[in-house]
Protein backbone atom coordinates (compact mmCIF):
# COMPACT_ATOMS: atom_id res chain seq x y z
CA UNK A 1 0.00 0.00 0.00
CA UNK A 2 1.44 3.66 -0.58
CA UNK A 3 -0.19 6.82 0.48
CA UNK A 4 -1.07 9.32 -1.92
CA UNK A 5 -1.83 13.02 -2.25
CA UNK A 6 -2.81 13.55 -6.07
CA UNK A 7 -4.06 17.10 -5.56
CA UNK A 8 -1.66 20.02 -5.05
CA UNK A 9 -0.52 23.40 -6.43
CA UNK A 10 2.27 24.84 -6.74
CA UNK A 11 3.48 28.86 -7.11
CA UNK A 12 2.69 28.37 -10.92
CA UNK A 13 -0.98 28.59 -9.73
CA UNK A 14 -1.77 32.10 -8.95
CA UNK A 15 -4.18 31.03 -5.98
CA UNK A 16 -0.38 28.87 -4.57
CA UNK A 17 1.23 30.58 -1.88
CA UNK A 18 4.94 31.89 -2.61
CA UNK A 19 6.84 29.19 -0.63
CA UNK A 20 4.94 26.61 -3.00
CA UNK A 21 8.15 25.55 -4.77
CA UNK A 22 9.58 22.12 -5.73
CA UNK A 23 11.99 21.80 -3.17
CA UNK A 24 9.68 23.23 -0.45
CA UNK A 25 6.59 20.41 -1.95
CA UNK A 26 9.06 17.51 -1.60
CA UNK A 27 10.31 18.29 1.81
CA UNK A 28 6.58 18.50 3.22
CA UNK A 29 5.27 15.25 1.29
CA UNK A 30 7.74 12.85 2.53
CA UNK A 31 7.81 14.64 6.02
CA UNK A 32 3.98 13.68 6.06
CA UNK A 33 4.57 10.40 5.45
CA UNK A 34 3.24 10.14 1.33
CA UNK A 35 5.10 8.07 -1.24
CA UNK A 36 3.26 9.62 -3.77
CA UNK A 37 1.89 13.22 -4.97
CA UNK A 38 0.21 14.87 -7.83
CA UNK A 39 0.98 18.07 -9.63
CA UNK A 40 -2.03 19.61 -10.21
CA UNK A 41 -1.84 23.78 -11.38
CA UNK A 42 -4.79 25.19 -12.74
CA UNK A 43 -4.24 24.58 -16.82
CA UNK A 44 -0.69 24.12 -16.80
CA UNK A 45 2.31 21.27 -16.35
CA UNK A 46 4.92 23.51 -16.31
CA UNK A 47 6.26 22.90 -12.77
CA UNK A 48 5.69 19.08 -12.52
CA UNK A 49 8.93 17.59 -14.20
CA UNK A 50 10.93 19.33 -12.57
CA UNK A 51 9.31 18.70 -8.43
CA UNK A 52 9.01 15.62 -10.50
CA UNK A 53 13.06 15.96 -10.97
CA UNK A 54 13.52 16.98 -6.94
CA UNK A 55 11.02 13.88 -5.81
CA UNK A 56 14.16 11.14 -7.43
CA UNK A 57 16.38 12.64 -5.70
CA UNK A 58 13.95 12.60 -2.19
CA UNK A 59 12.46 8.88 -2.70
CA UNK A 60 8.98 10.30 -3.56
CA UNK A 61 7.08 9.74 -6.88
CA UNK A 62 5.33 12.57 -8.87
CA UNK A 63 2.28 11.84 -10.86
CA UNK A 64 2.58 15.09 -14.08
CA UNK A 65 -0.59 16.83 -14.52
CA UNK A 66 -3.04 19.84 -14.27
CA UNK A 67 -6.18 20.90 -12.71
CA UNK A 68 -8.11 21.61 -15.77
CA UNK A 69 -11.19 24.28 -15.70
CA UNK A 70 -13.64 23.33 -18.67
CA UNK A 71 -15.79 25.65 -20.72
CA UNK A 72 -18.65 24.84 -17.67
CA UNK A 73 -16.11 25.90 -15.05
CA UNK A 74 -15.86 22.34 -13.84
CA UNK A 75 -12.01 21.36 -12.36
CA UNK A 76 -11.38 18.41 -13.72
CA UNK A 77 -7.57 16.25 -12.80
CA UNK A 78 -5.85 14.98 -15.67
CA UNK A 79 -2.65 13.27 -15.29
CA UNK A 80 -0.33 11.90 -17.90
CA UNK A 81 2.87 10.25 -18.59
CA UNK A 82 5.75 12.34 -18.90
CA UNK A 83 6.23 11.36 -22.68
CA UNK A 84 2.65 12.57 -23.48
CA UNK A 85 3.29 15.70 -21.16
CA UNK A 86 4.26 18.11 -24.14
CA UNK A 87 0.56 16.87 -25.89
CA UNK A 88 -1.05 18.31 -22.57
CA UNK A 89 0.72 21.49 -22.71
CA UNK A 90 0.12 22.16 -26.09
CA UNK A 91 -3.86 21.08 -25.55
CA UNK A 92 -3.90 23.77 -22.71
CA UNK A 93 -2.49 26.66 -24.48
CA UNK A 94 -4.15 26.31 -27.51
CA UNK A 95 -7.53 26.06 -25.81
CA UNK A 96 -7.38 28.57 -22.80
CA UNK A 97 -8.93 31.74 -22.57
CA UNK A 98 -6.18 33.99 -22.54
CA UNK A 99 -6.82 37.05 -20.35
CA UNK A 100 -3.63 38.99 -18.81
CA UNK A 101 -2.71 38.23 -14.91
CA UNK A 102 -2.81 40.93 -12.20
CA UNK A 103 -0.42 39.59 -10.03
CA UNK A 104 -1.25 42.18 -7.68
CA UNK A 105 -5.13 40.49 -8.02
CA UNK A 106 -4.93 37.19 -8.41
CA UNK A 107 -0.80 36.42 -7.50
CA UNK A 108 2.13 35.49 -9.33
CA UNK A 109 2.58 32.62 -11.63
CA UNK A 110 5.83 31.30 -11.48
CA UNK A 111 8.21 28.58 -13.23
CA UNK A 112 10.67 27.52 -10.65
CA UNK A 113 13.33 25.02 -12.11
CA UNK A 114 14.96 21.81 -9.89
CA UNK A 115 17.13 24.43 -8.48
CA UNK A 116 14.42 26.64 -6.89
CA UNK A 117 15.53 29.34 -9.80
CA UNK A 118 12.28 31.44 -11.12
CA UNK A 119 12.79 30.79 -14.70
CA UNK A 120 9.22 32.18 -16.10
CA UNK A 121 6.50 34.34 -15.33
CA UNK A 122 3.44 33.60 -16.96
CA UNK A 123 1.71 36.41 -18.28
CA UNK A 124 -1.94 35.00 -18.88
CA UNK A 125 -4.45 33.78 -15.53
CA UNK A 126 -4.28 30.55 -15.46
CA UNK A 127 -7.22 30.21 -13.69
CA UNK A 128 -9.26 31.16 -16.63
CA UNK A 129 -11.34 28.26 -18.59
CA UNK A 130 -10.17 26.67 -21.73
CA UNK A 131 -12.48 26.22 -24.29
CA UNK A 132 -13.71 22.61 -24.37
CA UNK A 133 -16.26 21.15 -22.51
CA UNK A 134 -15.71 18.32 -20.08
CA UNK A 135 -16.38 15.65 -21.97
CA UNK A 136 -13.73 16.74 -24.86
CA UNK A 137 -11.48 16.74 -21.80
CA UNK A 138 -12.15 13.47 -20.62
CA UNK A 139 -12.18 12.31 -24.21
CA UNK A 140 -8.54 14.10 -24.67
CA UNK A 141 -7.14 12.71 -21.35
CA UNK A 142 -8.29 9.18 -22.61
CA UNK A 143 -6.58 9.68 -25.67
CA UNK A 144 -3.19 10.06 -24.73
CA UNK A 145 -3.79 6.79 -22.16
CA UNK A 146 -3.74 9.51 -19.36
CA UNK A 147 -5.57 9.37 -15.60
CA UNK A 148 -9.18 11.21 -15.68
CA UNK A 149 -10.68 12.61 -12.62
CA UNK A 150 -13.31 15.31 -11.76
CA UNK A 151 -12.33 17.19 -8.85
CA UNK A 152 -13.64 17.97 -5.76
CA UNK A 153 -16.87 16.64 -6.41
CA UNK A 154 -18.55 17.46 -3.11
CA UNK A 155 -17.76 21.12 -3.31
CA UNK A 156 -20.39 23.86 -3.91
CA UNK A 157 -18.44 25.41 -6.50
CA UNK A 158 -16.15 24.09 -10.01
CA UNK A 159 -17.44 20.73 -9.16
CA UNK A 160 -19.52 18.69 -12.05
CA UNK A 161 -22.12 18.95 -9.83
CA UNK A 162 -22.13 22.19 -8.81
CA UNK A 163 -22.23 23.08 -12.30
CA UNK A 164 -24.09 20.15 -14.44
CA UNK A 165 -25.48 18.87 -11.54
CA UNK A 166 -25.17 15.50 -12.88
CA UNK A 167 -22.31 13.06 -14.03
CA UNK A 168 -22.58 13.33 -17.67
CA UNK A 169 -23.52 10.13 -19.18
CA UNK A 170 -20.78 7.98 -20.92
CA UNK A 171 -18.11 10.58 -19.08
CA UNK A 172 -16.28 7.41 -17.76
CA UNK A 173 -13.70 9.14 -15.54
CA UNK A 174 -10.67 7.12 -13.59
CA UNK A 175 -12.04 7.72 -10.42
CA UNK A 176 -14.04 11.15 -8.65
CA UNK A 177 -12.09 12.99 -6.24
CA UNK A 178 -13.58 13.97 -2.65
CA UNK A 179 -12.15 16.89 -0.61
CA UNK A 180 -11.15 17.11 2.20
CA UNK A 181 -14.81 16.80 3.95
CA UNK A 182 -16.58 14.91 1.12
CA UNK A 183 -18.59 11.97 2.32
CA UNK A 184 -18.65 9.21 -0.52
CA UNK A 185 -22.12 7.65 1.37
CA UNK A 186 -23.89 11.12 0.78
CA UNK A 187 -22.20 11.60 -2.95
CA UNK A 188 -23.27 7.68 -3.74
CA UNK A 189 -27.13 8.49 -2.04
CA UNK A 190 -27.70 11.62 -4.52
CA UNK A 191 -26.15 10.12 -7.40
CA UNK A 192 -26.65 6.40 -7.74
CA UNK A 193 -24.42 6.52 -11.13
CA UNK A 194 -21.22 7.11 -8.78
CA UNK A 195 -21.93 3.40 -7.49
CA UNK A 196 -19.73 2.49 -10.40
CA UNK A 197 -16.80 4.76 -9.63
CA UNK A 198 -14.16 4.60 -7.24
CA UNK A 199 -13.28 7.51 -4.84
CA UNK A 200 -10.11 9.27 -3.78
CA UNK A 201 -9.53 12.04 -1.37
CA UNK A 202 -6.57 14.63 -1.69
CA UNK A 203 -5.94 17.94 -0.01
CA UNK A 204 -6.13 20.39 -2.75
CA UNK A 205 -3.08 21.85 -1.19
CA UNK A 206 -2.19 25.59 -1.87
CA UNK A 207 0.28 25.90 0.91
CA UNK A 208 2.54 23.64 2.31
CA UNK A 209 0.86 22.96 5.87
CA UNK A 210 -2.34 21.67 3.70
CA UNK A 211 0.00 18.77 2.09
CA UNK A 212 -0.59 15.12 3.00
CA UNK A 213 -3.79 16.73 5.46
CA UNK A 214 -6.08 14.05 3.94
CA UNK A 215 -4.95 11.16 1.84
CA UNK A 216 -5.48 8.05 -0.41
CA UNK A 217 -4.51 4.33 0.15
CA UNK A 218 -3.49 2.92 -3.25
CA UNK A 219 -3.17 -1.25 -3.30
CA UNK A 220 0.05 -0.85 -5.35
CA UNK A 221 3.84 -0.92 -4.41
CA UNK A 222 4.98 -0.37 -8.02
CA UNK A 223 5.00 3.51 -8.39
CA UNK A 224 4.67 3.38 -12.57
CA UNK A 225 2.00 5.46 -14.29
CA UNK A 226 0.39 2.36 -15.55
CA UNK A 227 0.00 0.67 -11.90
CA UNK A 228 -0.75 3.86 -10.08
CA UNK A 229 -4.05 3.79 -13.02
CA UNK A 230 -4.81 0.16 -11.83
CA UNK A 231 -4.29 0.67 -8.38
CA UNK A 232 -6.78 3.93 -8.75
CA UNK A 233 -10.22 2.02 -10.96
CA UNK A 234 -9.23 -1.26 -9.20
CA UNK A 235 -12.69 -3.10 -8.20
CA UNK A 236 -10.41 -5.62 -6.61
CA UNK A 237 -8.93 -3.73 -3.97
CA UNK A 238 -10.40 0.31 -4.53
CA UNK A 239 -8.84 3.32 -3.28
CA UNK A 240 -8.98 3.57 0.67
CA UNK A 241 -10.15 7.14 1.90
Amino acid sequence: MIRADLHIHTVLSPCGDLEMTPLNIVKAAKSRGLDLIGITDHNSTLNTLEIRRVGKRFGLAVLCGAEITTREEVHVLAFAEVDKLPALQAYLDEYIVRIPNNPDIFGYQLAVAENEEVTAQIDYLLINSIDRSVEEVGEFVKSLGGIFIPAHIDKHSNSIYSQLGFMPFGLSPDAAELSASGSADEMRGRDKSLLKYNFIRSSDAHYLQDIGKVSTLLDTDDLTFDNIRKSIISKASPPQI
